[in-house]
């Protein structure tokens, strides 16, 4: 039975967002004060509150960038430039949760009420809700959900199409799209990434057997077609064709206008970290010749890009020994280095979870050694070269190993990986930006940290066996696009949620 929303939870949307907006100081009067608006929140949370809210009731950003002289301009120009299309009801609702989050009180505080024209909100667990039509796009009402903290948890089960892009569509359940062409072979442990509009993946681990085949997805007309890349030649000195070898356990970067694959187990292991590049216009691979002091070779490392650098974290060398170093490759001078950290580092491990946040701090959750998985959340700081262990917020994610991430916004969204215990493995179902490769079937979870307050929620959670869960997978952001959750099973099929 569908029950009124808002009997306990106040407004709904949009009144809901004008409150939220008008109590957190963005009513949009010019007696709004900025000052006062960063003192109550951190730095993060105010831009991202302010990009929310222009995003609301403005729309996507269209202004020029800022003069470079003024970095606080520029750093809200850009928060709000970030969020690309995402539609107004969108941002007003993440507008209130990130208020929320901050705030937990903030409706009963709130002195002032906005008679903007209310709209009821319906719980109800048929799949049948009429959309809301606003600015030409199509979105299906919300369900409010109480949570125990007394503050609301909201999903999005439903279709949505906007236009840009074509129409792109967000379901609560998986489909296969019609993807057509030539499918790559089952795989796993490899290496994927998106450029514009196509998803790459290469090499990974089919049956025991290294592979280093590539392969091309295009997200627009979801066809499957294999690259036919070349090889350059070592030298003028010696023209013989350089060996990439099959490799699993790597990562795939794409840089400038390259791929870069850093790392990996091969069938003859060398001493040191390999990387080789492929070129995306010339359509050929070549060796990266590097300099300084090389990590020693591993598998199930993370490889995380700032800026111009390759932040390269633990891993597994080819005797299987754990590793939890910590190493920088310079993109522009193609220097190694390591670090000399100070605090305690996380334990030896591999196949975890890293993101970086402000360009600043490296985030890692996870992993596994031969015998148990972690669940433990460290953070490095780039600049003091420090490791920290902070107190993690809300219901915190079950150890997993082999899971899978990707960042949008400030929101690192952990998706699939298993436990050793169960042999079970958790998956994902999310409504945002995603796309995503899973190989082996499994239960369903997905958990979302918000990397400004370290507070973790299940975004989804179904129960039962369900073939869309997987260890070892890749999990990319396409942000040329809307929606979009791609799955790889045994059969190397695709999926779309």
């Amino acid at each position: 039975m569908a029950t009124m929303a808002r009997a306990n939870s106040g407004p709904a949307y949009p009144e809901r967002f004008y409150a939220a907006a008008s109590y957190a100081g963005f009513d949009g009067s010019p007696n709004s004060n900025a000052k006062d608006i960063a003192s109550r929140f951190s730095n993060d949370v105010a831009l991202i509150l302010y990009a929310l809210y222009q995003q609301a009731t403005v729309g996507p950003c269209t202004v020029p960038k800022p003069s470079s002289w003024s970095p606080v301009e520029h750093s809200k120009w850009k928060s709000w430039q970030q969020l690309g299309n995402m539609v107004s009801i969108e941002a007003m609702r993440l507008f209130v949760k990130i208020l929320e989050e901050e705030e937990p009180g903030w409706y009963s505080r709130a002195s002032n009420s906005v008679s903007e024209p209310v709209i009821d909100v319906q719980m109800n667990h048929n799949s049948n809700v009429e959309p809301i039509i606003e600015n030409r796009n199509s979105f299906a009402e919300t369900k409010i959900i109480s949570a125990e903290n007394g503050g609301l948890m909201e999903t999005q089960d439903k279709d949505v199409v906007s236009e840009g892009l074509g129409s792109i569509v967000v379901y609560d359940k998986w489909i296969s799209p019609p993807v057509i062409g030539q499918r790559p072979k089952a795989r796993y442990q490899h290496g994927a990434a998106v450029v514009q509009d196509k998803m790459y993946i290469y090499g990974g681990n089919h049956n025991g057997r290294y592979l280093n085949d590539l392969h091309v997805l295009d997200l627009r007309s979801w066809t499957w077609s294999k690259v036919e890349a070349k090889v350059v030649p070592k030298s003028v000195e010696s023209p013989s064709p350089v060996n990439i070898a099959p490799c699993a356990g790597h990562s795939l970067i794409p840089w400038e206008n390259k791929l870069l694959s850093i790392a990996g187990h091969t069938k003859v292991p060398s001493e040191t970290i390999q990387g080789k590049a492929f070129d995306l216009q010339t359509g050929t691979w070549s060796v990266l010749n590097t300099y300084g002091k090389a990590p020693v070779s591993r598998a199930g490392q993370s490889v995380t890009l700032v800026g111009t650098t390759l932040v390269i974290f633990g891993g597994q060398d080819a005797k299987r020994t754990l590793l939890n170093d910590l190493h920088i490759l310079n993109l522009e001078t193609m220097t190694w280095n390591e670090i000399d950290a100070v605090g305690a580092p996380p334990s030896p491990r591999a196949d975890h979870a890293a993101a970086i946040h402000a360009e600043r701090y490296l985030l890692v959750f996870g992993g596994g050694s031969h015998a148990t998985c972690f669940n433990d959340l460290h953070v490095f700081d780039l600049q003091a070269m420090e490791w920290s262990r902070p107190t993690q917020q809300g219901e915190i994610p079950t150890p997993r190993a082999g899971h899978a991430s990707v960042t949008v916004g400030e929101n690192w969204f952990i998706v699939g990986g298993g436990d050793n215990k169960s042999g079970k493995c958790l998956a994902l179902k999310s409504n945002r930006r995603l796309n995503m490769f899973l190989d082996f079937p499994g239960a369903l979870e997905t958990v979302v940290l918000n990397m400004s307050t370290l507070a973790w929620s299940v975004v989804a959670s179904v129960e039962g066996l369900v073939p869309l869960a997987s260890e070892w997978f890749n999990c990319v952001r396409n942000a040329a696009m809307e929606i979009e959750l791609l799955h790889a099973d045994q059969q190397g099929m695709v999926d779309r949620c």
